[in-house]
């Protein structure tokens, strides 16, 4: 008789207790599921983070010609390059600042004016009396002191947040490798190669970008002002740095300085207002279809429907900023989405 202990057959062994192989991509799920939300919580030190990384790869692009060309070390290259942007900042309100300051304070005092004659000359029209009927039923008579409020202490907010980008975006400048080797030892070993090679890819993309941001922005000021010149209407050289600031965001920025300038057209009459909406027109024609095209092939190059998509989706996200900012951070998602998924996970 076999007095071993036989096993039982095995569709009468008891089941396996379940894997828990989930657990890990749960967990990182999770993980990055809160990582999101915290991110969105604080949208706004991020944006401000981002615009200061803006003013550090700006201020790295001056240094690094001036020291090469001076032999410095690059902390001091970088002090040399603040000082001049210092410089030319004191220097130009010097030279053009009173004026500028008494065009702005013109342009105050004439835009409501040009929109009462505006909305005059649109109520000798059907469409325009039904259109203004409908503004009329949807506002109030009354002023929404609560929301003037409000707009006053986000100016002021804004006003120290440029200063705080400004002060962060110097040291970051100063010595951009140890924050750059900060945020790489925060992901796994295994992966800090690639994410250094992106962030210096991402670095890099930026400056090009907005070298040749700036020669579009140039562009467009220096021509809008000097037709506006031409044409006769008055504060054109304001125009004209209203529109080249307005350039840095895409499709909503143009339009915007177009609207302004034609709207005060209107105090000369509709004929100089059509005059100008068409110079508008052609400095836009000729800046997108043949200056970009040209400052594109060293520059990086952001499609127009990523750069209107991005306005978009960033405005709705993060209000005005993520606006002024959309083209930069997508310019940026777009080297750390090919570098980290598309090449590092979908094709390696």
């Amino acid at each position: 008789m076999n007095t071993r202990n036989e096993l039982p057959p095995p569709s009468l062994m008891p089941a396996p207790p379940p894997r828990i192989g989930y657990i890990r991509p749960m967990a990182l799920v999770l993980f990055l599921g809160a990582l999101v939300l915290l991110a969105f919580r604080l949208s706004d030190l991020l944006l401000m983070l981002f615009g200061a990384v803006i003013v550090a790869v700006a201020l790295r692009a001056l240094a690094q010609p001036l020291g090469q060309y001076l032999r410095l070390p690059p902390r001091l290259a970088v002090g040399v390059a603040v000082t001049l942007a210092v410089v030319g900042i004191v220097l130009g309100s010097w030279l053009v600042g009173d004026r500028l300051v008494e065009q702005f304070d013109d342009l105050a005092r004439k835009l409501p004016a040009a929109i009462a004659k505006l909305v005059s000359w649109a109520r000798e029209r059907t469409i325009g009396e039904a259109l203004w009927k409908v503004w009329r039923g949807t506002n109030a008579d009354d002023v929404p002191w609560a929301s003037v409020a409000v707009a006053a202490t986000q100016a002021l907010s804004a006003v120290g947040g440029i200063g705080l980008v400004l002060v962060v975006g110097v040291y970051l400048a100063s010595d951009p490798l140890m924050y750059r080797e900060g945020v790489v030892r925060l992901v796994p070993p295994a992966y800090r190669g690639r994410v250094d090679d992106a962030l210096l890819a991402s670095g890099h993309a930026l400056s090009r970008w907005l070298l040749g941001q700036g020669i579009s922005m140039l562009f467009v000021g220096t021509s809008t002002a000097i037709g506006l010149a031409l044409l006769g209407l008055p504060l054109a050289l304001t125009l004209g740095l209203v529109a080249g600031a307005l350039a840095f965001i895409p499709f909503f920025g143009p339009i915007a300085s177009g609207v302004l300038a034609v709207l005060l057209a209107f105090m000369q009459g509709p004929e100089l207002a059509l005059y100008v909406a068409i110079l508008c027109v052609v400095i836009q024609q000729i800046e997108g279809n043949l200056l970009m095209p040209v400052v594109q092939r060293w520059a990086v190059e952001l499609p127009p429907v990523l750069g209107i998509t991005a306005a978009v989706i960033f405005g709705l996200l993060f209000g005005l900023p993520g606006v002024i900012l959309a083209s930069p951070l997508m310019v940026v998602a777009m080297v750390l989405v090919r570098m980290l998924y598309v090449e590092g996970v979908l094709e390696s």
